[in-house]
């Protein structure tokens, strides 16, 4: 079967804000619906031309919420949904079926994305097994089964610092790098156009929330381990808890060039890959590699833009050593531990991130290239590979 070419012609995201901060008390559906209509405004696509909507959640409430934010977002009922779970590559992997769906024919107009608000996620409670027993608060569900290695990431991370040999220092390092790229694109305005500001009686936020001006190496060097007595993994070399949300519009070309679009983020391809549990975040180098594989024309140093979900520092450096990607590379405009982490939408963030850099520049050109990589709980990881392509001739 002849694949048709899909094409990224729309990327937004809300700012990301800290848990409990700009955001708190704002559900979830509410960030969505902000981005799917920024997306459609951007695109000039109609709510009745939307064939499908794909969104990755993974600490939300349950019940759909692709659905619920899409209705929200004004879509009209006849629309279907389709929320995702991979945790923290749940959005990127949303991306990713969207384009397979274009590609192979299913829709030719999908929206695609991911949304977390750890501000008003449920508490989760156990059911009790009789009438004397009382229910027990968890924090999270398990992602292996009984008996199987199920770390706290925190922990994982600290594995993976000590198996491959990932210092404080160089973490501390990597950390104050990532929030001083992402002051200075703050202060450069890089990110205003791809900000979908949240407006009303609720909240009238323009930026993103946590990354701190000034942060130094020497102040990181001062916090005590957070996970692991004696360890190297502090909550300043890890990501912040966040609230966000970032969508994209997929289109078949045939839809984009319609639209009279020069330039589009077109999907090359995708990979999945996964590990031990015990070291989870090592699952992006699994994903990346066996994306890889099939394009043996390809290789990491002929990729422009890259961009890795920075969950802990330990665990970004750990893939980078192991995909031998210099992190003056990645990441140019900060990461995650500067930037936040709202699970369920990172990938979609880092989608966002690379259209941007590749599409909304000043001076796109055809031919360039980027990458997105995550890693999720349990031990899976995600890739996406994008190209940018001229559709029409500049009038």
């Amino acid at each position: 079967m002849e694949l048709t070419e899909a094409v990224l012609i729309a990327a937004r995201r809300t700012p990301v804000g800290r848990a409990g901060g700009a955001f708190d008390g704002i559900s979830a559906d509410r960030l969505l619906s902000a981005v799917i209509r920024a997306c459609l405004r951007d695109a000039r696509i109609e709510p009745h031309q939307v064939e499908q909507v794909v969104i990755g959640n993974a600490a939300g409430p349950g019940g759909n919420i692709a659905r619920v934010g899409a209705l929200a977002a004004g879509l009209p009922v006849t629309v279907p949904a389709t929320s995702v779970d991979q945790q923290c590559s749940s959005a990127l992997e949303a991306v990713n079926f969207a384009a397979r769906l274009v590609q192979t024919g299913a829709a030719r107009i999908v929206v695609a994305g991911g949304v977390e608000s750890v501000s008003t996620a449920p508490w989760r409670q156990t059911r009790p097994r009789n009438r004397l027993e009382m229910p027990r608060l968890y924090t999270r569900a398990r992602f292996t089964p009984e008996g199987m290695a199920d770390p706290e990431m925190g922990v994982a991370a600290e594995t993976l610092a000590q198996r491959y040999h990932v210092s404080r220092e160089r973490q501390d390092e990597f950390a104050a790098e990532s929030h001083r790229r992402a002051i200075r694109a703050q202060q450069l305005g890089t990110f205003a156009a791809e900000i979908a500001p949240l407006t009303g009686a609720e909240a009238d936020v323009a930026t993103d929330e946590c990354p701190r001006p000034g942060l130094t190496v020497e102040r990181l060097a001062r916090l005590k381990p957070a996970f692991v007595p004696g360890g190297t993994v502090t909550a300043g070399n890890c990501c912040p808890l966040n609230d966000g949300a970032s969508t994209v519009v997929v289109a078949s070309a045939e839809v984009a060039r319609g639209l009279g679009l020069q330039y589009a983020l077109a999907f090359a391809d995708s990979g999945v890959g996964a590990v031990d549990p015990a070291e989870l975040g090592l699952a992006a180098v699994p994903a990346c590699a066996n994306l890889l594989a099939r394009h043996p024309e390809l290789s990491l140093a002929d990729i422009e833009v890259i961009e890795f979900n920075e969950a802990f520092a330990a665990q970004t450096l750990a893939c980078l050593d192991q995909l031998g990607i210099d992190p003056a590379r990645v990441n140019r405009d900060g990461g995650a531990i500067a930037l936040g982490h709202p699970y369920g939408a990172s990938g979609a963030i880092l989608t966002t991130r690379i259209f941007s850099q590749l599409v909304r520049t000043v001076n796109p050109r055809a031919g360039r290239t980027g990458l997105a990589l995550m890693a999720a709980a349990g031990g899976v990881g995600a890739a996406a590979l994008f190209r940018t392509v001229r559709l029409a001739a500049s009038g």
